[in-house]
Parts: structure tokens; C-alpha cells; sequence
């Protein structure tokens, strides 16, 4: 087998270094990696910097990164606020350039060497800090200077404060920035970006906007549009709407028609009555076309089992919202079990991260409360 994962809940750091090291070598026929990420427990980042040099002593990777997270999975489990690595390894022939960037930095993705302005590079493995790195300027600047590099990723989620997590690019360990891996064409893994929200009501025109408040939708106040389609719902899409609304700005008005997976989700942050207005987690403009939408777990699951379908993989980097697991399903398993369960394979490792990337019709971004996939094939 080519790609390989392995997990471990042992709670002292060397025993589960140990485990995981040895599953996963095992399973790729005892041969160095050409590529390993690898992702742990708030309990284990004391020690966080003799995991990294273990795993990069024995395993011996060409390419080798790491965040810590609030949980971690691999295979079909999750696992949080407990004890836990989880290491993934893969055999990909081809360019893979690893690097660390810091907010200083400016254009960072430059920094990467001569192949991050090479068109033969597709994709991006970005693993930030939260707190020490601009992410959206980042993906801003990307958009400029190499619009068809697509990044998926996650963000450290072990830490509440700036210098908590740890971010590891070989054998070493860093606290701040963002951590990742370039790979070229032949090793462009598939994305999948699932924001698990179902559209209600129709699309709507922006005919009057600033900045990220919606003042008018299709020639009337927002807000009128907004409480006219809540009025308008079941029962119990009144119940979702009541637990949290979103805007969904389509992301390719160049379609037609418009359907799940079409729209860049972002919630509804509050409403002015005295203007009808109401402001949302991104800016919009003029002439931009937006849908209201709702979110529950049944739409999370569905969303997710339908956007994996008919995909065949070999292994898969997992991205997934430390909102999402018991939070969202009351059980920590839930997405590792579906990816494995439409994949057919193991070879499954992840975390649960403090915002996901991942690109929606070619539109790199910062997601919440999404499963961001990065599926491999031999």
C-alpha cells in the first residue's frame, strides 16, 4: 500500500510515538515516506518536540509536517480532548517542497523555493496557527499571484492563545506561523469541501451592498427578505433557522442553476431594523448572488456521504471542525467513520481544527464548521 495511518491513545508520548511509527511503517513495507503529517493532543505538546524528532529519526519522511489540535483521527475514529496521535504517511513520487512561513514574511509563499511559482504545482497543505498567522491575507495573495493553486488544510485548534500550539515542518518544532507542503500535478490530490448546509428560500440578487452588510436583496430591504422566508418555513426548518442562519454567496455566477456545494457559507451576524439591513461573515458585492441557508447534523452527514461518493482513494488527509464531532453528533467518530466508510480504505488521518481551507469552485477559503478531504490515489 502506498499511503498508511495509524493512531494512538496511549497517554505517555513515547509509547504512542512507538505505536504509530510501527503501524504505519509496517503497512508501507518498512520504506521511508516521501510525505508524513502528523497531528497531536493538546496532552502530548509538552513533549511535542521529542515526538517530532522521534517521528522523523525512524520514519526517515522526505517531507515532514505537523499541527496539534483539540482532537485528532485516524482510520474511522476521532478522538478528543484525550490522549492521541495520529501520524499519516504516503509514497508520492514527484516535487514535494515542505515549508515554514511567518506573518512577517509578506508574499510567504514565496519563501517556499522556486516550485511555488511553478504552474506544475496544483496544491497546497497548509496547516496555520490561528493566532501568529493572516490567513486570509494569505489566501488574498495567493489569489493574485497563483490563482490555480489550490489549498486545503486546518488550523491548529490546541491552543486559546498565541504561542499555545505547536507546528512541527520536519523534525523540529515551531510555534508560530503556518507549516505546509507543495506538490506538483502528478501528486494533486482531489479536494472535497463540505460545508453541510441545505439552501432554503430562492437565490437573491445583492442590489445594495457595503462592505459585508446586505442592505438590499433583489430591490428590498435584507432584512424584510430574511423574516418574510423565515415566516415561510416548516416547523422545523423554523426550529434550524432559530438555532442559526446562513448566507451562501455563490461562488460561480457563471452557472445556472444552483445547488448545495455551489455556495461559500458564511453565517449571519446580526441585523439593524431601523436600516432592514444585515451584516454577514464576508464582504459581498453589488450584483452577487446569495441564499439563505440552514445547518443540522442529518444535513452535515448527507453532505458530506454525497460530496465522497463516487470519489476512489487510496488515502485521505481529513480537515474537520472542532465544532463538528460530539459538538455537532454527539460522537467524535462520525466524519473519520464516513470518509472510511466511502473510501474503503484506512489510510485516514486528521484533525479537528479551528477553521478549515479547502477550495469552493476554484475559490480558495476559510471555512467553519466544514470537513475539508484531501483524497490521494496510487
Amino acid at each position: 500500500m502506498p499511503f498508511a495511518a495509524s493512531l494512538s491513545t496511549h497517554p505517555e508520548a513515547a509509547a504512542a510515538v512507538g505505536e504509530i511509527v510501527g503501524a504505519v511503517s509496517e503497512r508501507l513495507g518498512g520504506a521511508p515516506p516521501d510525505l508524513a503529517v502528523l497531528f497531536l493532543s493538546a496532552a502530548h505538546i509538552a513533549a511535542a518536540d521529542e515526538i517530532a524528532a522521534t517521528v522523523q529519526s525512524l520514519l526517515d519522511p522526505r517531507a515532514f509536517i505537523g499541527a496539534s489540535a483539540g482532537g485528532v483521527l485516524a482510520g474511522s475514529r476521532g478522538v478528543e480532548d484525550a490522549p492521541a496521535l495520529a501520524l499519516w504517511a504516503g509514497r508520492l513520487p514527484g516535487s514535494i517542497t515542505p515549508f515554514h512561513v511567518a506573518a512577517e514574511d509578506g508574499a510567504a509563499w514565496r519563501l517556499a523555493g522556486p516550485s511555488a511559482s511553478d504552474e506544475s504545482v496544483t496544491t497546497m497543505i497548509l496547516l496555520p496557527d490561528p493566532f501568529t498567522f493572516p490567513l486570509n491575507e494569505f489566501i488574498a495573495g495567493l489569489a493574485q499571484d497563483r490563482p490555480g493553486l489550490a489549498v486545503i488544510g486546518g488550523l491548529a485548534s490546541a491552543a486559546r492563545q498565541s504561542g499555545g500550539n505547536r507546528l512541527i515542518i520536519g523534525g523540529r518544532v515551531v510555534r508560530h506561523g503556518a507549516v505546509g507542503v507543495l506538490l506538483d500535478a502528478p501528486l494533486a490530490p482531489t479536494t472535497v469541501v463540505s460545508q453541510g448546509c441545505r439552501p432554503i428560500g430562492q437565490p437573491l440578487t445583492v442590489t445594495r451592498s457595503e462592505g459585508n452588510v446586505l442592505f438590499e436583496l433583489a430591490g428590498r430591504p435584507a432584512l424584510d427578505r430574511l423574516l418574510e422566508l423565515i415566516d415561510s418555513l416548516s416547523p422545523a426548518d423554523k426550529a434550524l433557522a432559530a438555532q442559526g442562519i446562513h448566507c451562501g454567496i455563490v461562488a460561480d455566477e457563471h452557472q445556472l442553476d444552483f445547488r448545495r456545494g455551489d455556495f461559500l457559507i458564511r453565517g449571519v451576524l446580526g441585523a439593524d431594523r431601523s436600516v432592514g439591513a444585515i451584516a454577514i461573515g464576508d464582504q459581498v458585492p453589488v450584483g452577487a448572488t446569495v441564499q439563505f441557508q440552514v445547518r443540522d447534523a442529518s444535513t452535515a452527514g448527507e453532505d458530506l456521504r454525497s460530496l465522497l461518493a463516487g470519489h476512489a482513494s487510496d488515502g485521505a488527509l481529513v480537515f474537520t471542525c472542532n465544532g463538528r464531532g460530539t459538538f455537532m453528533f454527539g460522537d467524535a467518530d462520525h466524519d473519520a467513520a464516513i470518509v472510511s466508510d466511502q473510501l474503503a480504505t484506512t489510510a485516514i488521518a486528521g484533525m479537528f481544527c479551528a477553521g478549515e481551507i479547502g477550495p469552493v469552485a476554484g475559490r480558495n477559503a476559510l471555512h467553519g464548521f466544514t470537513a475539508s478531504v484531501a483524497l490521494f490515489r496510487d
